[in-house]
């Protein structure tokens, strides 16, 4: 699979170039701001495009916007954003109407190389990886909508754990209860949530959407 970066730090730059390739990747493009970016993916079309939040010239929303761009130029282009502090408001651009290949992780995740190869193929393969910090924040902010309400406290657990991109053996594990739990707990998410049939993993992205949208 190929890549692109676009991090203007030239240190974390090597570092998620070496991460990558580690993962497997092609890193076909690295860049230090938007206007790069968005070349590399119009000249190679890649996989994936791990964006910094904010970059030259102005140090805002550069990452943000074109990630936007990419989404609705290159749908096939799984987008991973990384931003120093969680930004709710990014989120929420960028996750807005997606059905997967969409991320958005704290930097510092990149420290725990192994977890955020793990997120980095989850988003490359069209899943969801959300910063745990990202999911509390939301959830805090989530008020009774329609059809969330329907869910019991557990499993609203569950379904901010899989926002965060875990498997049910993952999602097991933090709650400490079996995955034969797990899968019972989705199966109600699922039918609770409306969602129309679907392959497993599609559902379980398009519930994960329905919940940031919420929360949003």
């Amino acid at each position: 699979m190929r890549a692109v970066i676009a991090e203007d730090s030239v240190l974390l730059r090597i570092g998620l170039v070496k991460v990558l390739e580690m993962a497997g990747f092609e890193v076909a493009a690295e860049t230090g701001d938007a206007e790069g970016l968005l070349a590399a993916v119009a000249e190679h079309e890649p996989d994936l495009a791990l964006v910094d939040v904010r970059m030259p010239p102005g140090f805002t929303d550069e990452g943000v916007r074109a990630a936007l761009m990419i989404r609705r130029q290159w749908p096939g282009t799984s987008v991973l954003l990384l931003s120093q502090y969680v930004e709710e408001r990014y989120a929420a651009d960028l996750l807005a109407g997606q059905v997967g290949g969409i991320g958005y992780l704290l930097k510092q995740r990149v420290a725990d190389v192994e977890e955020f190869i793990d997120a980095v193929r989850r988003v490359a393969a069209g899943g969801t990886a959300l910063d745990p910090q990202v999911v509390s924040q939301l959830l805090l902010r989530r008020g009774g909508i329609d059809p969330l309400e329907r869910l019991t406290p557990r499993e609203r657990e569950v379904l901010a754990l899989m926002a965060e991109g875990r498997s049910n053996a993952g999602i097991a594990a933090q709650l400490v209860v079996g995955e034969s739990a797990v899968a019972k707990h989705i199966n109600n998410i699922l039918a609770k949530l409306d969602l129309p049939q679907a392959d497993g993993d599609h559902r379980r992205v398009l519930a994960v959407l329905r919940f940031l949208d919420g929360a949003s």
